[in-house]
């Protein structure tokens, strides 16, 4: 018998889960890991054990369940097998990541009606993301009520922007509204302070920039571990190029396509999400792995993925120069997240850039996936650091049951 935490990711279309359970040492390892994905088409519950053998697998044939709306009875199913699952163990707290927390929400809450329905209403901001989010969420505050829920803010990192970093230069009756720059990635950039300070680098207290570079792309000006400035604002939306979100551009070409193409605010909606970014420029794949490997295979022939490669690391390099200004200086450049990490040829080709800036950087260590990719005699430490948002979310969780 053993006290156990679930950690719970809710996309649009999937949700991923991870169960942590407490051994002797009191410490809370991975027990169990999910995916319940193919949410509105055609579900499958995938579940491992640590060992990443698979302890559970379901697929979903009745067509009633392939609908969006089907999301809470699908998390419900998944749910009472886990709760079978634990046997004589015990759920003491559940953490739910959530993309937005608006301007009231600054740091981890414990979730009940009163903060569920502050988190719909901010449904307009995201809709992409927090109905996923709000729905498991809503299922065990009606099962299981006793237990602690906690709402973790992707936003709630960035709060510590001056007033100036957050407006837009709109009339004030739209800040006042919440229409404002509130940055998103908040649970990896929260997670990169944590492992400055644990391995006590100097960066912890200095002047730093952190890539979050995966499907959504995200840079954030760090001083003394706080957040300075962002890349992303009023949604997810903003800033760099990334998978298959357009990243920064100019908002009258939204006037454009509703005025001259005439398309719907769905339409462009689907467009600048999901239809742009690295996928529309190259017409080849969202993933920047592809990307590369088209370029390594066809070298000239590979004009347009060549030109979404172009495209993501100017628009990088351009936001790192801007915080950099923001910071009025930088002694660290961190790397992290699918992209950031796996990626030594898109690092090189960042750090090439920022040669003028006195980065110098180690091709071998850079390959091999080191910490520390830069020279010794480099201006600049530039490193990569895996991030573990979920690791931060155990954290918070645990605060809220005297754990």
């Amino acid at each position: 018998m053993a006290d156990s935490v679930l950690i719970i990711n809710a996309g649009s279309s999937s949700l991923k889960f991870s169960l942590y359970r407490e051994n002797t040492d009191k410490e809370f390892v991975s027990s169990a890991n999910g995916l319940l994905e193919g949410i509105g088409t055609k579900p499958h519950l995938i579940i491992k054990n640590d060992n990443k053998e698979i302890i559970f697998e379901k697929n979903w044939t009745d067509p009633e369940l392939f609908k969006p709306s089907a999301r809470d009875k699908l998390f419900d199913e998944t749910i009472e097998w886990l709760f079978h699952h634990l046997g004589d163990d015990t759920i003491i707290g559940i953490g739910h990541r959530f993309v937005h927390g608006g301007a009231k929400y600054s740091a981890p809450a414990l979730a009940n009606d009163s903060v569920y329905e502050d988190l719909k209403a901010l449904t307009p901001f995201v809709p992409l993301h927090q109905p996923g989010s709000l729905s498991p969420l809503r299922v065990m505050l009606n099962k299981n009520p006793e237990i602690p829920q906690v709402a973790c803010f992707d936003t709630a990192f960035h709060a510590t922007m001056p007033d100036y970093a957050k407006r837009f230069a709109l009339p004030r009756k739209y800040f006042d509204d919440g229409v404002r720059r509130y940055g998103f990635h908040g649970l990896s950039y929260q997670y990169i302070v944590h492992y400055l300070q644990e391995t006590n680098s100097p960066l912890a207290t200095g002047k730093v920039i952190v890539a979050h570079l995966g499907n959504g792309a995200s840079v954030t000006a760090i001083k003394n571990g706080k957040c300075v400035d962002t890349s992303m604002s009023f949604t997810p939306l903003d800033g760099l190029v990334m998978g298959t979100r357009c990243g920064k551009m100019d908002a009258a070409i939204i006037l454009y396509m509703l005025q001259e193409e005439k398309l719907s605010p769905d339409e462009i909606q689907d467009l600048i999400w999901k239809k742009s970014g690295l996928l529309g420029v190259s017409e080849l794949s969202s993933d920047m792995r592809d990307i590369i490997h088209e370029i390594k295979t066809n070298g000239a022939k590979s004009e347009y993925a060549q030109q979404a490669l172009d495209l993501f690391t100017y628009r990088l390099v351009g936001e790192i120069g801007r915080l950099i200004a923001s910071l009025k200086g930088v002694d660290g450049i961190i790397f992290t997240a699918g992209i950031g990490e796996h990626s030594p040829s898109l690092r090189y080709e960042v750090c090439k850039t920022l040669n003028w800036l006195g980065v110098s950087i180690d091709d071998e260590a850079n390959q091999s996936g080191a910490v520390t990719i830069s020279k010794p005699e480099s201006k600049i430490l530039i490193q990569t650091i895996p991030t573990n948002e979920e690791y931060i979310m155990l954290k918070e969780v645990l605060k809220f049951t005297n754990k």
